[in-house]
């Protein structure tokens, strides 16, 4: 926990069930891929029940690992949100692919737009890359369809919603391939690391050989005699996950349900805080909040020129806010090129540049739940009255 922060943006608890799974695996003397992560693979597909679950060491690897498996290359487009983190994009960009930026549905459904997407559509496009915002699901079903009809691959983006579900099915099983993340902010954590899921048995294959390097078998395949040497068959990376990592994310997923139903009680309790403050609302309906994995909590400004004297405000009142996301689009990488058409994207514009973070994470209590909102208030009036003055300054005409 970040001590600087009356209450921080998100906070994970590792408690004695983590050591104690670090320690099993210090003393067993093996601490490179082997049995742990075979384990892990394990739990995680049955827990998603989906047939194939490879563990990597990032979410980004996983985005990566799916797109080369799925066979997405140079030239080929692939459609995805603006609003998103950075990787997403970039993932599309190491295959030599182009990120075509689709906007999200409106101000209160902030995943990728149907309508968006089917405007961005050519000859050249590929793969969709659907990214669950917050945790909240896209609209798959009606995803799938679009995909079907124009033989296009899905990668779903689930790095915010490990347990999230649509229509009862998990996230990250909707589409050809699902890609998650264990980053230290996320709902489940083994500090760096990620998983890709498939029913597919070739791009389970593909993935496992091309995590390690592209050899036809493991350091763990040799040590158990089950060979003597290997055979390199592609050119792969290496974007193993270690056996320390996979202990813990072990324990991390058997707490995984209990976190998520404390973070939506939270989410609940918060958007019933904020829902009489005036110039601010709360993207998603209250009837997805049950089948989100609420990740992050984020509000909505009207009026974007106060939000750096809100988060200036809330910071010096010991609140931790962020932003998610500046728009991949308009990072320097991506505006001053032209390999990632970035036009008609209104709705991720106006999100982007309103948008805070407020804190949430499993162990917020009611005391720092209130706080959290008392001080949003303060800010949000201390903020108006200064644009106010300056507003009268400006209008005063010299001398007066």
């Amino acid at each position: 926990m970040n001590m600087d922060w009356k209450v921080a943006l998100s906070d994970i608890t590792l408690g004695p069930e983590e050591r104690t799974a670090v320690n099993r695996v210090m003393e067993s003397g093996w601490i490179s891929m082997g049995p742990e992560i075979e384990q892990f693979e394990y739990e995680f597909a049955d827990y998603l029940r989906v047939d194939f679950a490879v563990a990597v060491s990032s979410g980004t690897t996983a985005l990566h690992l799916a797109l080369a498996a799925a066979e997405i290359g140079a030239g080929d487009e692939v459609i995805l949100p603006s609003l998103t983190f950075v990787a997403t994009a970039n993932a599309v960009i190491y295959q030599g692919a182009v990120p075509v930026f689709a906007d999200v549905g409106d101000l209160s459904d902030w995943n990728l737009s149907l309508a968006s997407i089917e405007k961005k559509l050519s000859s050249k496009t590929r793969a969709i890359i659907a990214v669950h915002y917050g945790g909240f699901p896209c609209m798959m079903d009606q995803l799938r369809e679009l995909a079907a009809t124009y033989n296009l691959k899905i990668i779903e983006d689930a790095a915010h919603a490990p347990g999230a579900v649509y229509q009862d099915r998990k996230l990250g099983t909707w589409g050809d391939v699902g890609c998650f993340s264990f980053f230290s902010n996320k709902n489940m954590t083994t500090a760096e690391g990620g998983m890709v899921v498939t029913d597919n048995p070739e791009i389970a294959r593909r993935v496992r050989l091309l995590r390690s390097h592209g050899m036809t078998t493991l350091t763990w395949d040799r040590h158990k005699g089950h060979s003597f040497s290997y055979d390199v068959v592609e050119t792969g990376f290496n974007y193993r996950m270690d056996e320390i990592r996979a202990a813990i994310g072990r324990v991390q997923l058997a707490k995984l349900e209990e976190n998520n139903e404390k973070r939506k009680w939270i989410t609940r309790k918060m958007r019933q805080l904020i829902s009489d403050i005036d110039g601010v609302f709360v993207p998603f309906s209250d009837n997805l909040i049950e089948s989100s994995s609420c990740h992050i909590f984020p509000i909505f400004l009207e009026d974007k020129d106060i939000r750096p004297l809100v988060m200036a405000s809330m910071r010096n009142s010991g609140i931790q806010t962020s932003i998610h996301y500046p728009p991949v689009h308009r990072f320097s990488v991506f505006s001053s090129s032209d390999r990632a058409p970035r036009k008609d994207l209104r709705f991720t514009e106006l999100i982007a540049e309103r948008e805070i973070t407020l804190p949430l994470f499993p162990g917020m209590t009611d005391y720092q739940m209130e706080l959290v909102i008392e001080k949003l208030k303060l800010s949000l009036s201390a903020a108006r009255r200064s644009m106010d003055q300056y507003t009268s300054a400006m209008l005063t005409p010299s001398g007066a």
